[in-house]
């Protein structure tokens, strides 16, 4: 038992030295590395291209939505479509039907888009 505490006791005391001789070294070479990495930070922050802010262009104009109705078709197609889906802005306006309902196109001869998504 006397035997662990002489070796905790050396090392105890090694520690004190350790830190009373190094300490301040040690402290010093680590504000002069921090220092030289914020340095090398502030470097590259002004190496970077600002930022700038434009508008972005339009790619294309927004579609008013029709009220009348829906679900949209094409007179010359046979499927039918959400106003958002991305195949129903491909139908010309003077082609477009509008309907009330999914069942009001079925009856009118149309089947759902199957690239249009929540259609039955």
């Amino acid at each position: 038992m006397a035997s662990i505490q002489e070796a905790w006791l050396k090392i105890k005391n090694w520690a004190d030295i350790a830190v009373g001789e190094w300490g301040l070294l040690l402290v010093v070479l680590l504000v002069a590395l921090g220092s030289f990495g914020l340095g090398r930070l502030s470097v590259l922050e002004t190496v970077r291209p600002p930022v700038s802010i434009t508008n972005a262009p339009t790619i294309a104009e927004p579609r008013g939505m029709n009220i009348g109705g829906l679900i949209v078709a094409s007179r010359t197609g046979s499927a039918y479509y959400f106003p958002w889906c991305a195949s129903a802005a491909k139908i010309a306006p003077q082609n477009q039907i509008w309907f009330a309902s999914e069942e009001k196109a079925r009856q009118a001869g149309y089947a759902p888009a199957k690239n249009c998504k929540g259609l039955k």
